[in-house]
């Protein structure tokens, strides 16, 4: 089989013929010679992490069966751990290959897996990768391979980030700011704020408004006419005592009495709402204030 090396796109051949046997001194036997132990890239918890351990992966030429992407630092008996530092260019290398190669809806899939919040996640994008690339699917198949159990997971995992995208389109609520500005406080439990700036961005492009998940001390920021940006803030720039203009009092106060009016008590089923609407987006929500 081959598989591509993200960083110049030249075959890298893999070499079937050999079956890995274990022997008891925690390497891999092939045949009579002796292979690396198991390779540990521990990775931070971004994308451009992620993708830069791959890229070194290939670049390195490491047995992909025998290669780990972790998150943690939780250790492996007889494992060699190599620390991974991002790079740019080196995720835009694997950005432009895996683009190339899957599509760019795929690669979006690979982006959302990557903003789940499960530790797994990227040995699962590692492993679909390198499926892929084997397999040499045809752009937007990346993922039909459900039987694969790393290719499942990491659909599994996007699919969860964008169905948490679609409620916060649909439940976030912005505040004006007695300045002007719009504020919105989400607290999702995906990294989501990337997915979520462009369709505000779109819809208010005269704007000047901010998102800001507070799990995660995130920042997205939108000056009115401008392209929108995100910002990590530290402890102490978690916004506290915000103040709103009268007008923005005055409308909550009139969606909150809408709200209560057209409640029909004979008719309530709060199962159903709860389905609906789940309970963790509710504190974020003006009419339930």
């Amino acid at each position: 089989m081959q598989a591509t090396d993200p960083e110049n796109t030249q075959p890298i051949a893999e070499d079937a013929a050999y079956a890995p046997e274990e022997t008891g001194n925690g390497y891999r036997e092939k045949r009579g010679r002796k292979e690396m132990p198991m390779i540990v890239y521990r990775c931070e918890d971004t994308l451009e992490s992620v993708f830069t351990a791959i890229y070194q992966a290939y670049e390195e030429k490491r047995n992909h069966d025998d290669t780990i992407l972790s998150l943690t630092d939780d250790p492996l008996l007889f494992a060699e751990d190599i620390p991974v530092t991002a790079d740019e260019e080196k995720t835009r290398k694997v950005m432009r290959t895996l683009e190339r190669r899957f599509g760019r809806e795929d690669c979006e899939r690979l982006a959302m897996a990557l903003a789940s919040e499960d530790e797994g996640k990227a040995q699962a994008i590692y492993r679909t990768v390198v499926q892929g690339l084997r397999g040499r699917c045809r752009p937007g198949h990346l993922f039909d391979n459900l039987a694969d159990v790393w290719v499942h997971r990491a659909f599994a995992l996007a699919r969860g980030v964008s169905t948490e995208v679609g409620h916060q389109l649909q439940f976030l609520r912005f505040q004006e700011l007695e300045n002007g500005m719009l504020f919105s406080r989400i607290g999702p439990k995906n990294d989501v704020v990337v997915f979520v700036m462009p369709h505000f961005a779109d819809r208010l492009p005269i704007e000047n408004f901010v998102i800001y998940d507070e799990k995660r001390n995130l920042f997205g920021i939108h000056p009115a006419g401008k392209p929108w940006y995100l910002l990590r803030g530290e402890e102490a720039d978690r916004p506290q005592n915000l103040r709103y203009s009268d007008r923005e009092r005055e409308y909550q106060e009139l969606f909150r009495q809408f709200c209560h009016t057209i409640t029909v008590e004979g008719r309530e089923n709060r199962k159903l709402q709860r389905g609906m609407l789940p309970l963790r987006f509710r504190e974020y929500m003006v009419e339930f204030q």
